[in-house]
């Protein structure tokens, strides 16, 4: 089994910046991408980005040039860097992995709790 453990989400302004911390652990072999989801109130969760062991990323088109993800293989940890936050990047982002890329963009083996990020003046 994995866990994950997301940090990092709170309360900022439009235009701010925040950066989440996703930690896995247990038996973290099986893993080879992680990556993240969000949920808006009244809405679906939709994937934000991922990112594969050898580094190939999927950037959703919303937040492309603004999010960026990367990872820390010798902390096991990935992160999102969000810059120029707005109103509408307001939900709870999930931490996810999976054996490849592919898994956790279909459909995820591993879920952290989730993490609160809200965006408002």
């Amino acid at each position: 089994q994995v866990q994950l453990v997301e940090s990092g989400g709170g309360l900022v302004q439009p235009g701010g910046s925040l950066r989440l911390s996703c930690s896995a652990s247990g038996t973290i072999f099986s893993i080879n991408a992680m990556g993240w989801y969000r949920q808006a109130p009244g809405k679906q969760r939709e994937l934000v980005a991922v990112m594969s062991e050898a580094g190939n990323t999927i950037i959703a088109d919303s937040v492309k040039g603004r999010f960026t993800i990367s990872t820390d293989n010798a902390k096991n940890t990935a992160y999102l860097q969000m810059n120029s936050l707005k109103p509408e990047d307001t939900a709870v982002y999930y931490c996810a992995a999976g054996r490849s890329r592919a898994v956790v963009v279909l459909r995820p083996e591993y879920w952290g709790q989730g993490t609160q990020v809200t965006v408002t003046s």
